[in-house]
């Protein structure tokens, strides 16, 4: 049988984009970056492109939306007399974190 040829460099099987997370690195990445990042996890096409204001605009959103799941496990341990915040705080403040959103 020959082999297919055509964007998948003649191999006849295509690579799944999925498949590997990208190489982690030591270097912290920027907002924009961690945003390309999530959002490129979860394209179904990987040409699909967002364009600089709308990282922006989930940038800001994912950091009102994480300030406000601290706030609301805070208050949710201080509802508890705990000077600690725990997971288990952020874990009953994001049912309604999730609706509010």
């Amino acid at each position: 049988m020959p082999a297919a040829s055509g964007r998948c460099g003649g191999s006849g099987r295509c690579p799944d984009r999925r498949a590997r997370p990208p190489p982690r690195s030591s270097v912290p990445l920027s907002a924009q970056d961690t945003v390309d990042r999530l959002l490129r996890l979860h394209f179904r096409d990987g040409r699909t492109r967002v364009n600089a204001d709308a990282q922006l605009l989930v940038a800001e959103l994912l950091k009102v939306f994480v300030r406000e799941a601290a706030a609301r496990a805070a208050r949710q341990a201080q509802a508890e007399d705990l000077k600690k915040v725990d997971t288990e705080h952020l874990e009953k403040a994001l049912p309604q974190l999730l609706l509010d959103f």
